[in-house]
């Protein structure tokens, strides 16, 4: 159990590394095409880019963030339940999550393979073909699922053994005792 919940903590992290550099290459593109315009040329690849590389970001971030407690949680009403209905309440609302995430991988996955199969690509002159962006819903959301099931797991535990990992519990939004002291150490 906890070999796997270190497992999707590290790959958790690495999607997060990736996603950091997908969103600087973002801003940095966008600069660049600023910068382009500013001077009298046209842009034709730019703007697709950033968006390929900032909607890449946000899925592959999505795990990590769940990780850290940094996602939007639903704990007011946890939070005024009694100890065991507490985390029955917690556990609830991680499937619930859970079942969110697997939904949308699926989606993401379809639509990946279609685009892939078809060779989809977008209307603009550039035309990039649109499953690589697809593509990055599936992982993101997959591994955010993998990520509810540790927080589960966490949660499932006799008390005191594990803390949860996103929602709820002593020290909501800092790592839950679970991750070292820094960004993405």
């Amino acid at each position: 159990m906890q070999s796997f919940t270190n497992a999707v903590n590290r790959l958790s992290r690495a999607l997060a590394v990736v996603a950091s550099v997908l969103l600087a290459a973002s801003v940095l593109v966008l600069c660049y095409m600023v910068m382009r315009r500013y001077v009298g040329y046209s842009s034709y690849w730019e703007m697709e880019v950033a968006i390929y590389f900032a909607v890449g970001a946000t899925f592959l971030a999505s795990p990590y963030t769940l990780q850290t407690g940094g996602h939007v949680a639903v704990d007011l009403w946890t939070g005024l339940l009694p100890g065991r209905t507490k985390r029955l309440g917690q556990i609830l609302l991680a499937l619930v999550g859970m079942a969110v995430c697997l939904y949308l991988a699926w989606i993401g996955l379809g639509l990946t393979i279609e685009a892939f199969a078809s060779g989809e690509r977008t209307n603009s002159m550039w035309k990039p073909p649109r499953w690589p962006m697809f593509a990055t819903m599936p992982i993101g959301m997959g591994l955010t699922a993998l990520q509810y099931v540790c927080e589960i797991m966490a949660l499932a535990a006799p008390t005191g053994v594990g803390e949860p990992v996103g929602h709820g519990g002593a020290g909501h939004g800092q790592g839950h005792g679970q991750e070292q002291p820094g960004v993405l150490s």
